[in-house]
């Protein structure tokens, strides 16, 4: 339907703004995920690094909670991810029968890898397809999503 001639346009709806976010975001989320590929990880591998980094040395139980799953789940998701030098296990000092995940030096340099590949992959189609005030403008929404997610 044509808009009569020197008429704004409405407002978007709330929802009409959640529904094109949510579908940007996350194919946005898709791509960055299929540029950093970090040799054989999984999304949840990936995934269980980084909280480990976040959140620092945890258990099994912690992390699964963290990342909303069964702690039956990370507990593959670890064992990989020990098998492949990217965590280690420790005694929990407060209960012996708990062990201690943390990130090795290794875990922390794949995550790095992992994290710079996806934000080269995003710099790079930043500066190909953006001009300076168009960037500008990118930079200010990323400001008001920050504000919505409480960031």
């Amino acid at each position: 339907m044509a808009r009569p001639s020197g008429t704004a346009p409405a407002d978007p709806t709330p929802e009409e703004v959640a529904d094109q976010l949510a579908s940007v975001v996350g194919r946005l989320l898709r791509r960055l995920r299929s540029t950093s590929s970090e040799g054989l990880l999984t999304p949840t591998q990936r995934s269980a690094l980084a909280r480990l980094h976040d959140m620092g040395p945890t258990t099994t139980a912690g992390l699964a909670r963290a990342e909303f799953v069964r702690p039956q789940s990370m507990r593959l998701t670890l064992g990989a991810l020990e098998e492949q030098g990217l965590v280690a296990r420790s005694p929990d000092p407060a209960d012996g029968r708990k062990s201690v995940i943390s990130l090795t030096d290794t875990g922390r340099a794949a995550l790095a890898r992992v994290r710079a590949a996806k934000r080269d992959w995003l710099a790079d189609a930043v500066a190909a397809e953006l001009d300076g005030a168009e960037r500008r403008t990118v930079a200010e929404a990323v400001a008001l999503v920050e504000r919505l997610i409480g960031s």
